[in-house]
């Protein structure tokens, strides 16, 4: 009996998330990834696929499209208004709080691992990968470069994109310590809002520049 196409491919993207994860999206070796995996079919990655791409886009959906249902509920409780002041925090947390849950799951670290990979795709946020729903983190990232310090809108998205780079290098650097093994120095609800705390002040300090 024929191995089921879709155990085939859940295998390709569980060995592909945590090669891209421990050695690196674009260091991994797409054939090692399909030997682990126990294929055979050397082309079974592009079959599933097409491509190094399509597998990381694959990996940025399974774990970002819940994530991002998460987030929204977050906003909505919120109540965003257009013409209605919003703190920067509650929207900052409606970011951290979804990605500092799935810290909790082998996969999920392997996932932030990954995100904070895809630094140089930051600033052009609005792009979304194939597949990849992130309306609601469309949506939060919105209202804070609105909200960002700063005397023009170049220098508030630059904010934006240095917070964003912060709080994924910093969520990475995290699951690389529980996966070792060590107990992190602040346990997760101090981590969670410290982090918070400084992603606020990278959008909040006052700028010394001048439009």
């Amino acid at each position: 009996m024929a191995r089921d196409g879709s155990e085939t491919r859940a295998r390709l993207l569980a060995e592909a998330e945590r090669q891209f994860a421990e050695v690196g999206i674009w260091q991994s070796a797409m054939g090692n990834i399909v030997r682990t995996a126990g294929q055979r079919n050397a082309s079974a990655l592009t079959y599933h696929f097409g491509s190094r791409e399509g597998v990381l886009d694959a990996i940025l959906a399974e774990h970002g499209n819940p994530i991002d249902a998460h987030r929204g509920e977050l906003l909505a409780a919120l109540q965003l208004e257009p013409t209605a002041p919003v703190d920067v925090r509650p929207l900052v947390s409606a970011l951290v709080r979804p990605m500092t849950a799935v810290l909790a799951y082998p996969r999920g670290r392997r996932y932030v691992r990954i995100v904070a990979q895809l630094s140089d795709r930051f600033p052009v946020w609005q792009n979304v990968p194939g597949g990849v729903d992130q309306t609601h983190l469309t949506e939060a990232l919105v209202e804070l470069e609105a909200r960002a310090n700063g005397p023009d809108p170049t220098i508030r998205s630059a904010r934006l994109v240095a917070m964003i780079r912060l709080m994924t290098s910093s969520l990475a650097a995290r699951a690389v310590t529980l996966d070792s093994g060590v107990v992190p120095l602040l346990d997760d609800s101090s981590y969670e809002r410290d982090l918070t705390d400084v992603l606020v002040g990278v959008l909040t300090t006052p700028s010394t520049l001048v439009a």
